[in-house]
Order: C-alpha cells, then sequence, then structure tokens
C-alpha cells in the first residue's frame, strides 16, 4: 500500500511480546532504516491508515517505537492524523485528568506510587471511547509500566475459573457504588469530586447529567453516593464476534471515602459476589497481561473494546505519559 515502505513491523524488540492465535500483542512498529529521511510519524499514519486499522483490528495494540515524537503537540498531530474522530473526556470520567493541548489529555493524576487496576476506559458509561492513545512524553525512572491484556482472553479464563459467577453475572448484570467529595481528591486514582465529575456546583443539574449516563445519586454530608447500573458485566465485540470482560470487577480500589472495595460492586439484584472473584480475577490479569516498559517518545494505540489497561506504582522519579480518547 502507498507509503507502507516509511514504517515496518518489528519483531523481537519486546522480549515479552505475547502472542495470540498467531498475531503478536501488541504489534510494534518502527522507522524502516532503509529510508534515509527521518520518517515522520504523522506521514507514516497518513499513508498507512486501512493497514494500521487492520493491525489493529487483528492485535488490539499497536505500539509505535523510535519515531520523533517529542512533545504533548507533537502527539496532538499524531492523534489528529490518525483520522479517528475526537471522544472528549468530560462529565462522568472518574480519574483527575488535565486538557494539555488540543485532544490531548494527562493520563491519570493519581499519585505515581499508586497501582492503577485494569480497566476498561469509562466502561460505566453509555458512551466510552472506542480507541485510546497513550504518549510517553517523560521516560518513567523505575517502575510506572503500563500493562495491557486482551480483554476476550480474560472473559474465557474467568469462565473456566468461575463458571457459575460468569453467567450470573451475565444474568443480573453488576451494579457499582461510589462515594464522591464536595472537593477531588489527588490522592485517589479515582478521586474526581461531584462537581467535576459532572461539572457543575448545581446538585439538580448534577443530578440532571447523571441521569442521562445511568447514575442515581444519593445525597449525604459532605459528597454523595453514586450508584450506577446494573450494567452488563461483558460486552459482545461485533468486529471479533467474541465476549469480552467489561466490568470492574478486579477494581479493588480504596480512597478517604472508599474504604471497602467489596462493597464497590455487587450483582445486579444488590446481593454480594463471591468473596474470591476479585482476587482470582486480579490474579489471572496479572498472569495474562504485557507490561510495557516505557521509552521517551513511545506511542501506544489500543482498542478499548478489545484490551484493558492498568499502571504499575512509580519507584523512581520522573515520569509523563499523556492520553488522547477516540470515538
Amino acid at each position: 500500500m502507498a507509503g507502507e515502505s516509511l514504517i515496518q513491523e518489528v519483531t523481537g524488540l519486546l522480549p515479552q511480546q505475547n502472542c495470540e492465535d498467531g498475531v503478536l500483542f501488541p504489534i510494534v512498529l518502527s522507522p524502516n532504516p532503509k529510508i534515509s529521511k527521518a520518517v515522520q510519524l504523522t506521514e507514516a499514519i497518513k499513508a498507512n491508515r486501512a493497514w494500521l486499522d487492520s493491525l489493529l483490528h487483528q492485535s488490539g495494540a499497536v505500539l509505535f517505537r523510535g519515531f520523533h515524537v517529542s512533545s504533548a503537540s507533537d502527539f496532538n498531530d499524531v492523534v489528529e492524523s490518525s483520522g479517528y474522530e475526537d471522544f472528549s473526556y468530560g462529565v462522568g470520567g472518574a480519574g483527575s485528568r488535565t486538557k494539555v493541548v488540543g485532544r490531548v489529555y494527562t493520563a491519570n493524576e493519581a499519585p505515581p506510587d499508586q497501582n492503577i487496576p485494569f480497566h476498561h476506559e469509562m466502561s460505566h458509561a453509555p458512551l466510552c471511547p472506542s480507541k485510546l492513545f497513550f504518549f510517553c512524553e517523560v521516560e518513567p525512572g523505575t517502575g510506572g509500566e503500563t500493562c495491557i491484556v486482551l480483554s476476550h482472553v480474560i472473559y474465557n479464563k474467568m469462565k473456566q475459573k468461575h463458571p457459575k459467577f460468569v453467567q450470573e453475572m451475565e444474568q443480573k448484570g453488576l451494579i457499582y457504588t461510589r462515594v464522591l467529595g464536595e472537593e477531588s481528591d489527588p490522592s485517589s486514582p479515582v478521586g474526581r469530586s461531584w462537581k467535576e465529575t459532572f461539572m457543575t456546583d448545581n446538585k439538580i443539574v448534577a443530578e440532571e447529567r447523571a441521569t442521562k449516563l445511568g447514575m442515581k445519586l444519593e445525597w449525604i454530608e459532605g459528597g454523595v453516593n453514586v450508584l450506577i447500573g446494573p450494567l452488563p458485566g461483558f460486552r459482545y465485540d461485533e468486529l471479533r464476534q467474541r465476549k469480552v470482560w467489561f466490568n470492574g470487577v478486579a477494581g479493588g480500589f480504596k480512597d478517604k471515602l472508599n474504604d471497602d472495595p467489596s462493597k464497590g460492586v455487587m450483582f445486579g439484584d444488590e446481593t454480594p459476589l463471591p468473596d474470591d472473584v476479585a482476587s482470582d480475577c486480579r490474579k489471572i490479569l496479572e498472569d495474562e497481561c504485557f507490561t510495557l516498559q516505557w521509552r521517551k517518545s513511545d506511542v501506544l494505540l489500543l482498542d478499548n473494546m478489545a484490551v484493558l489497561h492498568a499502571r504499575r506504582p512509580l519507584i523512581t522519579l520522573p515520569r509523563r505519559v499523556l492520553a488522547s480518547f477516540c470515538k
């Protein structure tokens, strides 16, 4: 295809690359060394959109490594070159993040020493982004890796391990509860205040916006209890004809207002989940995931329907990873 020679698939660059049905996860693309001039990632993407879409469909994750992408503005140009429509991160998002430039945001601003559990971006919302871009502006010192895993693999493993639970989850759905405070909590990975979450300080407006997102608000002293669902615990990936693990069962986050993770997720009939399900799910996620050691200028493209992602704690500063969301 036109322009394909600008970039090439690279194997053996990532020792822990997984292989699923003969397809590498993630697929790694780098500049073609036979090209004498510097290869611009924006031009390579524009020239190869159909090919890149097919790679993303096959693998679920594409890592661009070795290109000269040095700033948030450069990253925004890369996102624009993809042709994917912007998904604005606004009302309903749980993670605290700041808009940097154009379509670029900071990644979750939770303290870097905290783990961010595996999730699909905005899986609790009626509409969520279909694709995610991440960009390493500042390479981590030690730790701070991004972990990715194929969601249909987790679904299949959980069905093997806990068939009764998966059947019950599919029948009843899941309900999520979370307490949001009056002010944002920078120490929490899901610490947006209700005002920031619903982008208003008016409780009536917040309730209206919550209703549109399928959420119910119960006002309490100093904040609000948010009930989400019942929602399906899985989704059916129409493009790939398979079920995917699309839920927060393994979340297990704790903060000042949410001190009992076991109460965060329950069946749609408000009965508790089995005690061992969340811990077993977390173990399966860790066993099956690929851990990306970031390098400066890396750009990672994920299919949000196919892939869950997580963040390992940062041990040694610095680290700066930016994100962008596409419809």
